[in-house]
């Protein structure tokens, strides 16, 4: 997770990056010429001016935090902030007097072809450098918005996630410490394994560091959860796991698959006198990981959501929080089942939230 004591800015590096900054400097360059020639004869000539500079600037700039990204990010929000303007004055004063000598010099710009030369050398700098501060301020004030606006809703999530924990742990373990207790006499040997099973998922769910785990992790987890229920609920309970085409390696946010599976255990197979089967199915396609969860649900309350609020709201916003919008959380009655469908993007490359 990002330090809100230290400055984060997104990755330059990225074709996305080097895009957004590409647009901003286009707008940029056709404000000033609109500002000095408004859209008389001069507007294209001042506009392929003002164009030339700002482009390199531009990926200059671009280029250089990409490379300075990660040491800038150990820094704290000031003096990170100082440093980057601090970089930004440098650069644009180094190629002001690039573009100022390319102007007056006679033989590389003869008759004038690139532009009449500025009156005032130092004048020409100071002003490139000023507006270079103004608008690199705005930009850093920005990022620093939308950085304390994601710690807050990352804050958001993790406490949502607690209250998760929280919410699992009294009444599944009060069941479990009742039905291993009842193997004590009659089967010790699965109650001992009942225990390890019991310790192994604790151990999981409640550690701190989990924040993004494998697809592998999360699926053994689930299994763990499935043997403890199934030793109380026994023959009640089938669970169909069809998951040999999932990305095992894909990355997923903790507590995902199993929240789901206590729901479709806690609000559909209790709910039947016979039981039922949960059937956990996914795959991939197109870099993207397909998960549904599959429950039978009681046919007097048609219209009930199965108690699978709490959990899917939890998920959902999580996805979100890591994948944006190329995540997608679906949930509804099908027929006589319940069913949820969760679909992310296929990443082994750990977010900076996971951090």
């Amino acid at each position: 997770m990002s330090s809100p004591h230290r400055l984060q800015f997104p990755d330059f590096c990225t074709p996305r990056a080097v895009l957004a900054v590409l647009v901003i400097v286009t707008l940029t360059a056709l404000l000033l010429a609109l500002a000095s020639a408004g859209f008389g004869a001069q507007f294209l000539a001042d506009l392929s001016h003002n164009l030339l500079l700002l482009v390199w600037v531009g990926l200059a700039g671009a280029a250089l935090l990409c490379r300075l990204r990660g040491y800038i990010a150990t820094r704290s929000v000031t003096a990170g902030s100082v440093l980057v303007l601090g970089l930004v004055a440098a650069l644009i004063a180094a190629l002001s007097e690039v573009a100022y000598w390319l102007l007056a010099s006679e033989m590389l710009n003869p008759g004038n072809l690139w532009g009449q030369p500025p009156v005032s050398h130092a004048l020409f700098v100071l002003r490139n450098v000023l507006m270079g501060l103004v608008v690199g301020s705005l930009a850093l004030r920005h990022f620093y918005v939308a950085q304390q606006w994601r710690l807050n809703v990352e804050s958001q999530a993790r406490a949502r996630v607690n209250a998760l924990q929280a919410r699992i742990r009294p009444h599944f373990l009060y069941n479990s410490m009742n039905t291993i207790a009842s193997l004590t006499r009659s089967n010790p040997l699965q109650a001992e394994e009942a225990v390890q099973d019991l310790a192994d998922l604790f151990r999981a769910n409640l550690s701190e560091k989990r924040n993004l785990i494998t697809l592998k992790e999360e699926l053994e987890a689930a299994r763990i959860y499935q043997r403890i229920e199934q030793l109380r609920l026994g023959e009640r309970l089938r669970v169909r796991w069809d998951v040999d085409g999932l990305p095992m390696r894909a990355l997923v946010p903790a507590l995902t698959v199993q929240p789901l599976l206590e729901n479709a255990i806690g609000h559909g197979v209790e709910n039947l006198e016979d039981g039922g089967e949960v059937i956990v199915e996914g795959g991939q396609a197109e870099g993207m990981v397909l998960l549904r969860v599959r429950n039978p649900m009681p046919f007097d309350n048609p219209n009930a959501r199965g108690g699978h609020g709490i959990a899917l709201d939890n998920i959902r916003e999580r996805l979100l929080l890591l994948f944006g919008t190329r995540a997608d959380v679906r949930a509804g009655r099908e027929g006589d089942e319940f069913v949820v469908e969760l679909r992310f993007p296929e990443t082994e490359i750990m977010p900076e939230l996971a951090s």
